[in-house]
């Protein structure tokens, strides 16, 4: 933590220098640096940078038309999300039906987050300009070379070779990932559902009601808190049982078929890889159907006469074991499948890192008279761990999210009876990630959608950040030299 503590505060010491430069840029630059601050290619022009000049002037101008041709249509409304209703209006000069000049609030809130996000680029741009032009200044003050054009295009594949690589994928982030995740945060700040769609109906802003909708203890009318607990609690159990069984049971696998008494490994190691080579979501569907109600499964078992010695231990109520189709059953049985799945790919991986295990240290531990199972805990288990530790965290927060698994086994085949969790659309299966598609897909109830997905983001966040943290702290390297 203290790491952390300490990076959080690097990070803020580099925002606060920056600031401080502009500051002094301002203070000390000459008449051509402060008119950067109108004009953003006065400095370059005065220091005979006419091509910069030109572009950082095309693309201050840019900005500007952004702002009044297009911007300011939508944030001026950003603070209610509109308040013209849509309406049908008849025309007299065409003498039809037309409609209105409606507000869209999601266009809205899009458009004018679009807005803040090219505000906040054009904002670090043009204080880093001022700051460009004072260091300009400074050069030419201590007659130093003033690079061309030419050579600044050349610095960028040379010493400033990590900006021309990392700009793209900077730009994916923001464009794929940074505007995507502020939508999602903003709608669930309001009341954006299918009572309050547009075009047809405005939404607004509600403040905090969602969360506390969501983690209000409500009982069985206000459903939503009731329900959350209960997918939260499965959604935690879920990933750490999908992700510890894979990895052990890979683990495990791999030393069996690697050990010298295993017969014919090559062919054991190339069934289980041809498991991976099957798409998984026909993996998943075929197994749906044979632990169907009415599967292979439950007929054989029916045949063998387990349904009923089940039926009469009263395990189970109906004419066949319920699999998929009721909890506990169906939270088991996900569980075991996903091992089923995903034992190859950990076998694979685990394959891979257990033959670079350093001999030394297992033969100085046979010598020393270690059992295998002293061997395995003590030498192979803490290897593993160091190796594979940040995949196990990679592992850990794609279960939170394993859509797949979850909604393939179940869908259309899980029916709650539990009304509570009904009312708020989940099911005892669900994780909150597939709550969250049966909100949005079936219901557009995307306020309580994106309030999840806010949780869910957290809950992976500081995870990773923590278990990462732990990862790395120290210097365990060397322990396995």
């Amino acid at each position: 933590m203290d790491k952390v503590k300490g990076q959080t505060g690097s990070f803020f010491g580099a925002i606060g220098g920056f600031f401080k430069e502009f500051g002094t840029a301002v203070a000390n630059g000459d008449i051509f640096v402060k008119l950067s601050l109108i004009w953003m290619g006065a400095g370059y022009c005065r220091r005979k940078q006419f091509i910069k000049s030109i572009l950082i002037t095309l693309f201050e101008i840019a900005v500007i038309a952004f702002t009044f041709g297009f911007a300011m249509d939508y944030v001026p409304k950003f603070a209610t999300l509109g308040t013209v209703q849509q309406e049908s209006v008849f025309n007299v000069v065409t003498m039809k039906n037309e409609f209105n000049d409606y507000d869209h609030s999601f266009m809205i809130l899009l458009f004018s987050l679009i807005s803040f996000v090219v505000w906040a680029i054009f904002a670090v741009v043009y204080l880093n300009n001022i700051i460009n032009n004072y260091k300009l200044q400074k050069m030419e003050q201590e007659g130093k070379h003033i690079k061309t054009f030419k050579e600044d295009l050349i610095s960028f594949l040379n010493e400033k070779f990590h900006i021309t690589l990392l700009a793209l994928p900077v730009s994916g982030v923001v464009a794929f990932t940074l505007v995507p995740l502020l939508v999602l945060i903003l709608v669930a700040f309001t009341n954006y559902d299918q009572q309050h769609m547009p075009p047809s109906a405005l939404f607004t802003w509600v403040g905090f009601r969602n969360f506390r909708d969501l983690f209000g203890n409500g009982g069985l009318t206000v459903t939503f808190g009731y329900a959350f607990v209960r997918v939260l609690a499965w959604t935690l159990v879920w990933a750490v049982f999908a992700t510890f069984t894979t990895y052990i049971g890979g683990i495990l696998l791999s030393i069996l078929i690697n050990d010298k008494k295993t017969k014919f490994p090559k062919m054991w190691r190339t069934l289980f890889i041809i498991t991976i080579a099957v798409p998984q979501f026909v993996s998943l569907l075929l197994v749906k159907n044979f632990f169907g109600n009415s599967g292979i499964v439950n007929t054989f078992c029916a045949n063998i006469g387990l349904t009923d010695w089940l039926r009469s231990m009263g395990l189970i109520g109906t004419s066949y074991i319920p699999f998929l189709s009721a909890p506990g059953w169906a939270h088991a049985m996900i569980i075991l499948i996903n091992v089923w799945v995903g034992v190859p790919y950990q076998m694979l991986i685990a394959t891979g890192v257990l033959m670079n295990i350093p001999t030394e240290q297992l033969e100085s531990a046979r010598i020393d008279g270690a059992t295998p199972r002293q061997i395995f805990w003590k030498i192979t288990m803490p290897y593993m761990l160091f190796i594979t530790g940040p995949a196990l965290v990679t592992d850990f927060v794609k279960n939170i999210n394993n859509f797949n698994v979850i909604y393939l086994l179940t869908a259309n085949v899980f029916v709650t009876t539990n009304q509570a969790m009904a009312n708020s659309q989940a099911k005892e299966v669900d994780l909150l990630v597939t709550w969250l598609y049966t909100l949005t897909q079936d219901y557009y109830n995307y306020k309580m959608a994106s309030t999840i997905g806010i949780v869910v983001f957290i809950i992976c966040a500081v995870f990773t950040l923590i278990s990462f943290n732990r990862f790395i702290k120290g210097d365990r390297e060397e322990a396995y030299r």
